[in-house]
Order: structure tokens, then C-alpha cells, then sequence
């Protein structure tokens, strides 16, 4: 049975919800993608608020990935838009990346190189030379205790300090847009934990907007916004809170559960 088509659960979410995403910082407009004949997105639509930390919700399959790859311009868009600001990822690539910072689910950091060396590298394919990018490096490693470990090799961390790192190096261009994917997987919970703070707080400091992509429930708080995506598409979006209570249940993994197992939609997916 289509989601349209199910009956055992309907839910509308508060209209404030939508209005406060007005100047969004990303935008995901009616997007679908395909692999051949298989369908890994269908007609996705979303957005990202200002200074808010949004969680990409969904199991291993979900499409998560293959979004992400869309933002970041791995892949053309085959249908539908995506915006970055007022920058159309697929007409102003180079504007709408530099307002961007990226930290894919896979290990990207060079192991052979120190921690600095990577960073410096990095900062240079974003145009900030040498002399400049030092000191922002310094700087970020502090804030995430890694300091003392600038001229080691990547491959002497651990995978929470190497993830720490990348999450530094996404940072560096000072970008207003963090997409993070899975980046806690394969990571013990004091380094899930720890990461997830400091992101957070990253919206405090900076007030940059998160687009977080997860399969782990324990990883969505309250006060987030949520985007519920299962199949390559979105079944709820909204405040945690509000898509919580809209679904009669109790906490957000039952919510989840319910969305999931029923296949409807809630808040606006079309």
C-alpha cells in the first residue's frame, strides 16, 4: 500500500513551523534521483532554518548519501533544485560550495600527512594561503583538543580525533552551511558524544545552520528539527517536538518506529 493511500496514521504540523524557514539556508526542492531504473530519491523536499541544528533521519538505505551527494555537487541534480543561500547548487556551484563545509561519512584525510599538513592543503583549495591558514588551524585544534597532536600523522589518532579534525578542516572557510554524514559512525560513545557537543555548540558560537544525516535515534534531541527519510522520501519534518506529538507518540524512536512501519508522511512531504 502507498503512503498516500495509508489511512492508519495522518498529521499536520504547526504552519509556524514552515514560516520560520523563510530565508532558509539550504533548500531542497522536490528532488528525485535515480540509479537506473531504481529510485533512491522521490520528489524530496526540505528545508534548513538559520542557525538550527537539523538531523537527516533514516535508516542504511534511506537515500541520505545520495542527497548528500547532490548538496556537495558529487553528483548533477536529475530533478528538482537545491539551494544553498540563494545559490543554485547546479548554476552557481562555486558560490553556493564556498558557503558550504563538508564531512562525508568516509575517512577523507590524507593518513600519510600530519594534522596541520592536511589542514593547510585543504585551506589552500578554498584560497586561503599558507600564512593565513596556520593560525586558523591552530586555532581550530585547540578548540577540539587536539593541539598538542598538529605536526602527527593522521594515522597515529584515533577515529574520534580523526573525525574531530574533519570536522576543523569543514570549518576553516568559515562556511554557513555544516553537512555532516553518519559522522559518528564506527565511534565509541564518549567520541559520538563528544562530537555531537561540539557541533552543537557550533551554532551558538558561529551561528551556522547543521544538516546532520544519522540512522541513530539517540542522536536527536528535543529541540531539534527533524527530517524523516525512509525510501528516498521524507515522511515528517518539523520540530522534534511537534512531530512527536503530531504522531501520538511519546518519544521520537517510537515516532520514528510508527512513521517507518506504516510508510505515511507528516508535515509537508509531497
Amino acid at each position: 500500500m502507498g503512503r498516500n493511500d495509508h489511512e492508519a496514521m495522518r498529521c499536520e504540523l504547526d504552519p509556524s513551523i514552515s514560516q520560520s524557514m523563510t530565508t532558509p539556508m539550504l533548500s531542497v526542492e522536490a528532488v528525485s534521483h535515480s540509479y537506473g531504473t531504481r529510485r533512491a530519491l522521490d520528489n524530496v523536499t526540505f528545508a534548513v532554518a538559520p542557525a538550527t541544528f537539523a538531523v537527516l533521519l533514516g535508516l542504511n538505505g534511506a537515500g541520505k548519501s545520495t542527497l548528500y551527494s547532490l548538496i556537495t555537487r558529487l553528483y548533477g541534480t536529475q530533478q528538482g533544485r537545491i539551494r544553498i543561500l540563494d545559490f543554485d547548487v547546479a548554476r552557481a556551484s562555486g558560490e553556493a560550495l564556498r558557503t558550504l563545509g563538508v564531512v562525508f561519512q568516509s575517512r577523507t584525510l590524507d593518513l600519510d600527512l600530519t594534522v596541520m599538513q592536511n589542514l593547510i592543503y585543504d585551506a589552500a583549495l578554498h584560497g586561503i594561503g599558507k600564512r593565513e591558514a596556520s593560525p586558523l588551524a591552530e586555532e581550530m585544534l585547540a578548540r577540539i583538543a587536539l593541539h598538542d597532536r598538529v605536526h602527527d600523522k593522521v594515522r597515529s589518532l584515533s577515529g574520534g580525533q580523526m573525525r574531530r579534525v574533519e570536522i576543523a578542516r569543514a570549518l576553516l572557510h568559515r562556511p554557513r552551511l555544516l553537512v555532516l554524514d553518519e559522522p559518528t559512525v564506527g565511534l565509541d560513545i564518549k567520541s559520538r558524544a563528544d562530537i555531537l557537543q561540539y557541533v552543537r555548540q557550533l551554532i551558538v558560537e558561529r551561528s551556522i545552520s547543521v544538516l546532520w544525516a544519522t540512522h541513530l535515534i539517540d542522536e536527536v534531541d528535543e529541540t531539534d528539527h527533524i527530517v524523516v527519510l525512509h525510501h528516498g522520501q521524507v515522511l515528517a519534518q518539523g520540530l522534534v517536538s511537534s512531530v512527536v506529538h503530531e504522531c501520538g507518540a511519546k518519544t521520537v524512536g517510537d515516532a520514528f518506529m510508527r512513521l517507518t512501519s506504516s510508510g505515511d508522511s507528516i508535515g509537508g512531504a509531497e
